[in-house]
């Protein structure tokens, strides 16, 4: 893991805010010891989950997106560290990992204009790279037998968190994705709007959900093809769940649940869903918090939940004042996840 940048036990101290008399889970959260060996330590250690960031939105802007997403990381574990550590959750099942170096592809990709046919295949290059850096991150988590919990950077990742699992399980595994986009485009080079589409093709995603697509954005071509591969690739609308109330939210995640229950299967968000969340494709309408914080709860508890992966906020994108919203906001998704798999430990 040699594009690690571990995160300390003195960056951990830097970032929880200390309070007599409480107990935050900056003071309970694993990092891995200097001088250990990163696969041994996960190897042997008690906690059962591993943060890791992935602080870029290359592949973001190769998909004409606002950048911002690579400001993620840093602000969700500033608000984890300072969750309480009590009886719903305890810090110490958590160990964090650090964070992907990408510093040198978010260098070059500032230099690159996604409107320039040449640049645009040159941020498809810059995203391949970041690829297999994440394959071999969550392959590695995974084979250790650890639960990942990815934060930041574009959808873009969902392909390395998949290929990942999957070679780490050494077989496909399904997926269901919170996402306002079907993220399933087609093979024009890598980007966020495609990660879904890569893995499927590649072999390494077996059967695919995605749960809430808005209606006004997902194009015919998409929907076309998706239709031809109902069998494998199932979704549901936002528009048909919210507006129209032809289905109904609880039963929606029965049947996506169903769908994909039989093989180990990953947890893709999208926080770009959620309306007035500062993200790449920012939405007026959408899920609610309640709502997200329900689907995790509802597919983390099941044994065949691999991984969790929060992707697109965005906060250097919001509001000054309230920025550090955004990680509170995964703090809550983490901790949600976690609490959902009491009864597996």
């Amino acid at each position: 893991m040699e594009r690690l940048i571990p995160f300390t036990i003195t960056d951990l101290a830097k970032v929880t805010n200390h309070r007599s008399g409480e107990v935050k889970f900056g003071e309970k959260m694993l990092t891995i010891p200097k001088g250990e060996n990163p696969i041994d330590f996960l190897k042997r250690c008690e906690a059962k989950y591993v943060l890791v960031g992935i602080p870029e939105d290359v592949g973001v802007r190769a998909n004409f997106g606002r950048p911002g997403a690579a400001s993620a990381w840093q602000s969700a574990i500033s608000s984890i560290a300072n969750i309480q550590h009590n009886r719903f959750c305890k810090g110490s099942q958590i160990v964090v990992l650090g964070k992907l170096d990408v510093s040198t592809e978010m260098q070059e990709a500032k230099e690159l204009d996604f409107h320039k046919t040449a640049d645009r295949k040159l941020l498809s290059t810059l995203v391949e790279k970041i690829d297999k850096e994440v394959v071999h991150i969550v392959t590695t988590i995974i084979k250790c037998g650890k639960t990942p919990i990815i934060i930041g950077g574009g959808h873009n990742n969902a392909y390395g968190n998949i290929k990942g699992t999957a070679l780490g399980l050494g077989k496909p595994i399904n997926a269901v994705n919170f996402d306002a986009h079907s993220d399933f485009r087609i093979l024009e080079g890598r980007h966020s709007g495609n990660g879904f589409s890569y893995a499927y093709e590649e072999g390494f995603l077996k059967k695919y959900f995605i749960f809430g697509l808005h209606e006004n954005y997902t194009s015919k071509n998409v929907i076309d093809i998706l239709k031809k591969m109902e069998d494998r690739v199932n979704y549901n609308t936002y528009d048909e769940i919210k507006v129209r109330q032809q289905k109904n939210f609880q039963q929606e995640l029965n049947t996506a649940y169903d769908f994909i229950k039989n093989d180990a299967y990953g947890i893709e968000i999208d926080l770009d869903a959620l309306p007035n969340i500062a993200s790449s494709a920012m939405t007026m309408s959408g899920f609610s918090i309640e709502e997200l914080r329900q689907f995790v709860s509802f597919f983390g508890k099941n044994k065949n939940a691999a991984y969790m992966h929060i992707c697109e906020g965005a906060p250097d994108l919001g509001e000054e004042k309230n920025n550090h919203l955004i990680g509170k906001l995964i703090g809550y998704l983490v901790t949600d996840f976690i609490k959902s798999r009491k009864e597996l430990i």
